[in-house]
């Protein structure tokens, strides 16, 4: 039964229109609002703060950066963070995280020009600690090459276990989601469909060389657009659930986006599942 979500921008040239979305996604029985994150974007909203300003104008639908620029967000801060949204959401908030992209930009805003290797080698250092500070331990310390905390003491505890999905694309991040992640997030129109299936072999994998079970991993994908008719949109979605994804976020059109993400949740998303 696939959840249904928007893939929501933070536009603040339009700062009501963008909360609009959120709540009508909310009101219409969607599942998830996820949101771009992009802190060195001019147009944008801070992610951050907008998945808290959205936690407490809606009271159902879950929230997730999609995915975080941890480049930009020392972890320590981001655990405790996500878990404060978390408690103050009741729970409604899962952890999308990358490597980095767009690493001028990330260097323009003051952040680190990182090397691929050593982009996945702070990912797990950042991992490593947001597990430690969600662990219930009174101190943490984490030493890494790129990431440290030394005795740091975390708090509060998140509501809920939170999801750490990961937007991973290449083989060794492909293994880091398998082996540390609670999710996969790709989006689907950076693949070829032909890659899709190899791709879920590899997490799967990697989760099993760990001991873990891969069927814990949830799959997450970003799906392309939505194309012609309302009718037929339930049967491009049922495709890309067909691919090996159980929660599908969908970008939302600039054309009347409240009533699109309305048909959607009321008229669509009640066929698929």
């Amino acid at each position: 039964m696939p959840e249904i979500g928007i893939f929501l921008v933070p536009g603040a040239e339009d700062h009501r229109a963008t909360v609009a979305q959120a709540i009508a996604a909310d009101e219409a029985g969607l599942d998830y609002v996820a949101v771009q994150d992009h802190p060195y974007q001019r147009r944008f909203l801070d992610t951050w703060t907008l998945l808290a300003y959205l936690a407490a104008k809606t009271e159902r639908v879950r929230l997730v950066p999609d995915v975080l620029n941890l480049p930009l967000r020392l972890p320590s801060v981001v655990a405790k963070s996500a878990a404060s949204l978390d408690l103050l959401s009741d729970g409604r908030l899962e952890l999308g995280v990358g490597a980095g992209a767009f690493w001028e930009a990330i260097e323009a805003f003051g952040g680190p020009r990182r090397t691929p290797k050593q982009s996945v080698d702070a990912l797990e250092e950042a991992i490593a600690i947001l597990r430690a500070c969600w662990s219930g331990e009174p101190s943490v310390t984490v030493e890494g090459e790129h990431y440290r905390v030394a005795g740091a003491k975390p708090g509060p505890q998140p509501a809920h276990p939170i999801g750490l999905w990961i937007g991973a694309y290449g083989p060794r991040m492909l293994r880091v989601t398998g082996r540390l992640a609670d999710g996969w997030l790709p989006s689907l129109g950076r693949l070829d469909t032909d890659e899709i299936a190899a791709m879920h072999a590899r997490v799967d994998e990697a989760a099993k060389r760990a001991g873990r079970d891969p069927s814990e991993i949830k799959r997450v994908a970003n799906t392309p657009a939505l194309e012609g008719r309302p009718d037929t949109w339930a049967g491009q979605l049922s495709r890309a659930a067909e691919l090996g994804f159980e929660t599908l976020i969908v970008p939302v059109p600039e054309d009347d986006p409240v009533g699109f993400i309305r048909r959607l949740g009321e008229d669509v998303a009640p066929g698929i599942r």
